[in-house]
């Protein structure tokens, strides 16, 4: 079609799309879009504006995806609070630490990466030269072999101070610690401990639902062990015979330790191994008790309680536990969006199905942060959520799940929403000699701030918010929500 033979406004804007598609390459290689439109001086002053007008929407949404360079260097000096994270303890020669996650997925069946986290992604190159000086634009096996020994001569030289020192070089001054229990070199003034709580909620026996896949039997595995171990750390030899029993002597207990021992919140990973949905606000809170009471007393001795009986008492241990946790002063965290292992069903980590805990009544004390926003299908969703009061989200996870680019657009969704339940993470974890918890953490942090800048600085372009607006908006997403929601005093 000849531009300069347009007839009607669809042919119009027919051609105006093919305009946008052009204008992209042209801009991109440097050439000038009006070299593809001979014609252009034959149009009418009508046509002509519209087509002007087209022109600037490309170059627009192509600015807007480039993030302002003052800006990225402001945000680039925030020291951060990862609300978020799997940090190793330092070990010793021939030790191990199995106490990064409550529910590893090395075990599983193994899947493909993500593309981020895949090793050939540059950022992790980038990394080594940040953290550790490498002088290579490649990985080749006599270099990182050299990266190897330059990254053990460090953590000889720190001992003790490495996991701070590594916090540093990241930009991170308080990271929440997932983990079973904290252990050496994590100093508790800048690791803070967020335990797993969802051993509480299995108490009978787990075979009848353990082997709905293979992922899930080696997860309740897990899960009977760890329950095992918080009994053990509370001097009881066996299960109580009664759900009032079980509550006042292992369930608060538990979380009362917790808070003793430092926790600031507590996390939930319930949907590696059921549904996030935790049934109705109970209509009648007595009747939901009595029917918790029957199935624990008539099965803590044996048996295999049928899968929707022992849903119901799960759902009345959850909502029990995040009522204590509320009392605690304890944020109660859900892991949402998608999950490691092949098996997972990702339809049942949809954080919409969390809103009957989020609206009820009796559950209002209690802060909830849903873990990686929904990552993957449900972030959007995630976003609508933050409207209830006491409802948070973090973005650990999409900054390794996806680009910066993708993750931009997540969090202007966000930003232009509710700002001030953002919360900044990683979701660093421990990996390969090569590429561990410390290059993740650096690529995370990265992503995360040049996602935050991109997105900040559409804004700002769009005339919603102003450059000392954008930066405030940067600090409450990287640091100030989360000293706020667990009372951090940090500089």
């Amino acid at each position: 079609m000849e531009i300069g033979k347009l007839q009607s406004s669809n042919e119009l804007l027919s051609v105006g799309e093919e305009i946008l598609e052009i204008s992209v390459i042209s801009v991109i290689s440097g050439m000038v879009l009006l070299a593809i439109l001979p014609d252009f001086c034959k149009l009418g002053h009508m046509l002509k504006k519209m087509l002007v007008a087209v022109v600037l929407l490309a170059f627009s949404v192509l600015h807007a995806q480039t993030a302002d360079p003052q800006l990225l260097a402001e945000i680039q000096k925030i020291k951060a609070i990862d609300n978020h994270s799997h940090p190793p303890k330092l070990v010793s020669v021939g030790e191990k630490d199995d106490d990064f996650d409550a529910l590893p997925c090395d075990p599983l069946e193994p899947g493909d990466l993500p593309v981020v986290a895949r090793p050939e992604n540059p950022q992790f190159l980038a990394a080594w030269k940040a953290l550790y000086g490498y002088r290579y634009d490649d990985a080749s096996p006599d270099h990182v072999r050299e990266l190897v020994r330059a990254k053990q001569k460090i953590m000889q030289q720190q001992d003790d101070n490495y996991s701070n020192w590594v916090l540093d070089h990241v930009g991170i001054e308080v990271e929440l610690a997932n983990r079973v229990a904290m252990g050496r070199g994590l100093n508790p003034q800048r690791f803070r401990w967020v335990p797993f709580d969802d051993p509480l909620l299995f108490p009978l026996n787990n075979s009848g639902v353990a082997n709905e896949t293979p992922d899930r039997k080696f997860f309740y595995s897990r899960e009977e062990m760890l329950l095992k171990r918080y009994m053990k750390d509370l001097g009881l030899n066996g299960m109580p015979a009664a759900l009032d029993q079980y509550l006042s002597q292992v369930v608060t207990p538990a979380l009362e330790a917790q808070k003793r021992q430092g926790a600031v919140a507590i996390k939930f990973e319930a949907a590696y191994l059921r549904s996030l949905d935790f049934g109705p606000v109970p209509a009648d809170p007595a009747a939901a008790l009595g029917d918790a009471q029957r199935t624990y007393s008539r099965f803590i001795t044996g048996g295999i309680p049928a899968k929707p009986e022992y849903v119901r008492l799960q759902d009345y241990l959850l909502r029990y536990i995040a009522h204590e946790a509320g009392r605690l002063g304890l944020a109660v965290h859900f892991h949402t969006g998608f999950g490691c292992g092949t098996y997972f069903i990702l339809a049942g980590a949809n954080p919409v199905l969390l809103e009957s805990l989020f609206n009820d009544p009796t559950l209002r004390k209690t802060n909830f942060v849903m873990l990686h926003g929904g990552a993957g299908p449900f972030s959007q969703q995630a976003a609508y959520l933050l409207a209830k009061p006491n409802v948070y989200a973090d973005f650990s996870e999409q900054t390794w799940l996806t680009s910066s680019r993708k993750l931009s657009e997540v969090l202007r969704d966000w930003l232009e929403s509710f700002p001030e339940k953002i919360l900044f993470g990683t979701d660093l974890y421990p990996n390969t000699p090569e590429i561990n918890w410390e290059e993740v953490g650096w690529q995370t942090s990265q992503s995360a701030r040049e996602a935050l800048a991109i997105a900040l600085t559409g804004m700002m372009q769009d005339g919603e918010i102003t450059r000392a607006r954008a930066l405030e908006l940067a600090r409450m997403a990287l640091h100030d929500n989360a000293t706020k929601l667990y009372g951090l005093q940090t500089h």
